[in-house]
């Protein structure tokens, strides 16, 4: 066999080798992707038939699809049982796995969406804690929607901090300085925690006179939603100082709080935002001001990308730009 001969055999040996893998990863990639996108589906809903729903098919196909992607990858994904779905430890790696990538095209595909069909639209997803969003967040939406009416606006009000990818969360209001290196945090207006007592309640008790003072005084305690009860914190010299006082109330709502505090209940302490206008106007009076913990501000906070949707970058603008403006009401 002379050498042209046997460079073009090779040639198309190589040929069909190089058709045969392409085919074989068209294969199995149309394969993957339908069980990709169901097992995200049950994985987001925890149910199968719910999944079905959200992708418009019927459940039995979502089963199907995901057995498939099981068989695929020789492991179990969920644990099934006649009252729940759960993610197996496999299911648990392949998610983690997964879901940034499918954020990434979905991003892309709004992104690309967005830079060609003029005004911004779509689907605005916004945490806030529950005394913020119902005071100062709620307001911003209200006014934010005149202005950019294509937007569609879900506010979930929740004390715990969001997952933004699991959660979908686009933007959040959070309290206090982050640490997290993937999420972008812009301060927004002060917050500083400060101690609060109504006329009535000074003029029966008087005010404390110093953080050790707060024992003989009925102190009023804020429980989170993880459980834990949030601690006053005091500056004392160049001390911050955390205290946990005996409580004859506590609340896990920021507003009954304000509520008891009005009523000359007891002393607690409070976020600015939410008390500034009270305290102008003498229907709450502030103690131990020479000892109030530094300004930790309230952020609004998205996750760290390059290029962000128009509809959640022109809301990031209207809010840092109007939230200091508002007149807080009483």
């Amino acid at each position: 066999m002379d050498t042209h001969t046997h460079s073009l055999i090779s040639s198309a040996r190589l040929r069909h080798a190089s058709h045969g893998a392409v085919d074989a990863l068209a294969s199995s990639f149309a394969a993957s992707y339908a069980g990709v996108v169901a097992f995200l589906a049950v994985a987001d809903e925890g149910s199968f038939a719910r999944a079905g729903v959200r992708l418009g098919i019927g459940r039995s196909a979502v089963s199907r699809s995901v057995q498939k992607l099981e068989t695929q990858l020789d492991a179990r994904l969920f644990q099934r049982t006649t009252r729940s779905t759960s993610l197996t430890r496999e299911g648990e790696l392949f998610y983690a796995n997964c879901q940034p990538g499918v954020e990434r095209i979905m991003h892309a595909m709004e992104d690309m969406h967005e830079l060609r069909s003029g005004p911004p639209k779509g689907h605005l997803r916004i945490h806030s804690t529950t005394g913020f969003g119902r005071m100062i967040v709620a307001r911003l939406l209200h006014d934010f929607h005149l202005r950019y009416p294509g937007i569609t606006l879900e506010l979930v009000l929740n004390d715990m901090p969001p997952d933004f990818t699991t959660d979908r969360i686009d933007v959040s209001f959070r309290d206090g300085r982050l640490e997290d290196s993937d999420v972008v945090a812009r301060k927004l207006m002060p917050m500083q925690m400060v101690l609060c007592a109504s006329p009535d309640y000074v003029q029966a008790h008087g005010m404390p006179l110093d953080v050790n003072d707060l024992g003989r005084h009925s102190c009023i305690n804020f429980r989170s939603s993880s459980g834990h009860i949030r601690q006053w914190q005091f500056r004392i010299g160049e001390t911050l100082q955390k205290f946990l006082p005996q409580a004859h109330c506590t609340f896990n709502d920021i507003d009954l709080i304000v509520q008891s505090v009005l009523k000359g209940q007891g002393i607690a302490q409070l976020p600015s935002y939410l008390v500034q206008s009270l305290l102008k106007e003498r229907k709450l009076l502030m103690g131990l001001e020479q000892f109030a913990a530094d300004d930790e501000g309230c952020h609004l906070c998205y996750p760290s990308r390059k290029q962000l949707p128009d509809r959640t970058r022109v809301f990031i603008e209207y809010a840092v730009e109007h939230a200091c403006l508002m007149d807080l009401p009483g």
